[in-house]
């Protein structure tokens, strides 16, 4: 028992999160997704959307305005980091490279006051539901982000510190005798 070689990891090679995933078909779901509420969106917004801006009050329309200037930005945040993951995928850029990238890609945490529930009911319904998928997404996309950021590998197995302990012990009473 005193000569047990104790590891705190598994030696064999472990399989990297980032890579699996953006090779997945998962991954081409949640982009192809993501690209088609960003065409629905434009398509919203300078069709019907604008139309049914004119419709409404003064403050409903400002309230209206600053919504869809959230949602084009949020969905800006999703096409590019969905835009670089493909690109890793593809062999275009590698993990490391689109961990650079995360620099100018940035996925907002804090898109300013959050609009409260009753001026979102007064806008159209047709933003109301663009609204929660594109927060939907990307509150998905945060996650998958920082699994894939947290995908760092992990360092070399060492030893174990009550096996290191021991050993010093073993040590000490076979040097005292």
């Amino acid at each position: 028992m005193l000569g047990m070689d104790v590891m705190f990891r598994d030696p064999r090679e472990t399989v990297n999160f980032g890579e699996t995933f953006v090779a997945s078909e998962a991954f081409r779901t949640l982009f192809r997704e993501g690209m088609t509420l960003v065409e629905e969106t434009a398509a919203y917004l300078d069709g019907p959307g604008r139309d049914e801006s004119r419709l409404l009050a003064r403050h409903a329309a400002l309230s209206y305005a600053s919504e869809s200037m959230r949602l084009t930005t949020r969905l800006m945040q999703i096409a590019s980091w969905l835009l670089v993951q493909r690109a890793v995928a593809e062999g275009e850029l590698t993990l490391s490279e689109a961990q650079q990238e995360k620099t100018r890609v940035r996925l907002g945490t804090n898109e300013g006051p959050e609009t409260s529930a009753v001026v979102l009911a007064e806008l159209p319904l047709s933003l109301q539901a663009l609204v929660e998928h594109s927060k939907r997404l990307h509150a998905r996309i945060r996650h998958l982000d920082s699994l894939i950021s947290d995908d760092r590998p992990t360092p070399a197995p060492r030893e174990s510190p009550v096996f290191a302990q021991h050993s010093m012990l073993r040590a000490a009473f076979n040097a005292a005798q």
